[in-house]
């Protein structure tokens, strides 16, 4: 594995940047084959959750959606669902887009494997070539992960029964919380965290499923705060 990320993109990657990209991988792997057993679990034909995730490719989103068919809701609802969940993306993008080559055919393709892990990766460095090579390595490790897992997960859907009751869905967040905790590491971050966190537990049973994680996001509000009261006053000095 590790000679795969031994190419001029990747070459300024470290063997815990592959590690860690990994990871994430392998959870991916796993939800992914809960979506596809959910999905011909629920009636849909095999090539349905495939095809879904390789055009989509949106893990949340597709649950969404697959949640609002499997309740008999109408594929406009579906839709309207996944592009909710998916208005993060949006900002995402800006974020992400100087970190890309000006290329346009790797802007496109970047977009469509855009996700929060791929994200979160990329911000981990300054450094433009290896927030580039942590974003590629996120983002294409997770499209293989992520598709793989959901087509073996299709087709075993018939004889795995309801794949919900295993929760496999538990496992991306389990691994995300473990990248993520060595980053909480100052008061102002780890206070931003909380009330983000709290904002999204309180709202949950009240919104719409991927709501509370947007609104979570007022957490940032008291971090950009903190972040003005604890800047030095600079003052001109008088012209001689």
């Amino acid at each position: 594995m590790w000679t795969i990320f031994q190419t001029p993109i990747f070459k300024h990657l470290t063997r815990q940047d592959v590690s860690d990209v990994a990871l994430v991988g392998v959870a991916a792997a796993i939800v992914g084959l809960s979506f596809g057993a959910i999905a011909t679990g629920g009636g849909f034909p095999v090539w349905v959750p495939i095809v879904m995730s390789l055009v989509v490719f949106a893990g949340a989103s597709q649950f969404a959606a697959l949640g609002v068919i499997l309740a008999g809701g109408s594929p406009l609802a579906a839709v309207l669902a996944g592009l909710i969940l998916n208005a993060r993306h949006l900002p995402f993008g800006f974020t992400v887009a100087n970190r890309l080559r000006a290329s346009v055919l790797e802007r496109i393709l970047g977009s469509h494997v855009l996700t929060d892990e791929s994200l979160a990766f990329a911000l981990k460095d300054s450094d433009p070539d290896r927030s580039r090579a942590l974003y590629w390595a996120c983002s294409l490790s997770l499209f293989v992960s992520w598709n793989a897992g959901t087509a073996i997960g299709a087709i075993m859907g018939e004889t795995l029964g309801d794949a919900a009751t295993f929760g496999l869905d538990a496992a991306f967040p389990a691994v995300l919380l473990a990248l993520v905790l060595p980053a909480l590491k100052d008061r102002r971050t780890q206070a931003a965290a909380s009330i983000g966190a709290a904002v999204g537990l309180l709202l949950t049973p009240y919104l719409p499923a991927g709501v509370p994680v947007l609104v979570s996001l007022v957490g940032l509000i008291a971090l950009i705060g903190q972040k003005h009261q604890t800047e030095p006053l600079t003052r001109e000095e008088p012209a001689e």
